[in-house]
């Protein structure tokens, strides 16, 4: 066994117990344990951490400990490009592709209605989110922690918030996403593109308020649903706004 030193930062801490929170605090290891499975260990997923310094030292995540060193693990950095010192992963988490898990359908909606492809399915098992995410480039939306935990997953993010409302304004300022966003692109229900279709093409499959009250509309190919710039697209701008 060895003894090592831990300090994490920011939102890491809502991983670890009240009294290890926002300070040092020494842990013995196992032999040859690495940087990951301590980490791991204390309870906060990998996909979490951004950068992990030993000994002032930028690591990876197959860094073995060694008596008394001194580990400070940090979340992703919005305020600073870190990418020369990264070591535990090739690239930041900036590619917003996603996969929700079976709990965060609503959360799931709301991405695609800001134009992020998001897929979802409440019938997802965690080793097909897992294969999916590894296969697809996506990151993977969670509430479960030991889904983050497995080995194959790179990218993920723990949704704190339990509303989705907040889900939503969560992971668009965790991932800096409000400048990407492309409202009213995707379809809600598919995740498909949807495209401009004139207005004349689907008069007799609207309500007749919205035929009265719009002129702009796009369609599904897939599921052939049929959308326009109403309240969801008004709220929307109001979230992304903030």
């Amino acid at each position: 066994m060895v003894t090592a030193t831990f300090r994490f930062y920011e939102e890491l801490n809502d991983f670890l117990p009240a009294g290890r929170r926002q300070r040092e605090f020494s842990v013995a290891c196992a032999e040859n344990a690495t940087s990951k499975h301590m980490i791991e260990a204390l309870g906060v997923p990998h996909t979490e951490v951004e950068l992990i310094l030993v000994n002032g030292e930028s690591v990876g995540f197959d860094r073995r400990l060694r008596e008394g060193e001194r580990v400070a693990v940090y979340p992703k950095f919005e305020a600073f490009d870190i990418t020369p010192l990264l070591r535990v992963r090739e690239q930041p988490l900036r590619n917003p592709k996603f996969i929700a898990d079976a709990h965060l359908g609503a959360l799931a909606r709301r991405l695609r209605m800001a134009g992020f492809d998001t897929l979802y399915d409440n019938h997802y098992q965690d080793r097909e989110i897992a294969d999916i995410a590894v296969c697809e480039g996506r990151i993977v939306l969670t509430r479960d922690r030991e889904l983050l935990k497995q080995r194959s997953i790179t990218h993920g993010c723990y949704v704190h918030h339990l509303k989705p409302a907040q889900q939503f304004l969560e992971i668009m300022d965790r991932l800096d996403l409000a400048r990407s966003a492309r409202p009213l692109s995707l379809c809600l229900v598919c995740n498909a593109p949807l495209r401009v279709i004139d207005k004349a093409a689907v008069l007799e499959r609207l309500p007749p308020s919205v035929r009265a009250g719009h002129e702009r509309f796009s369609t599904c190919d897939v599921c052939k649903r049929v959308f326009w710039e109403g309240s969801h697209w008004r709220r929307m701008q109001e979230w992304l706004g903030r």
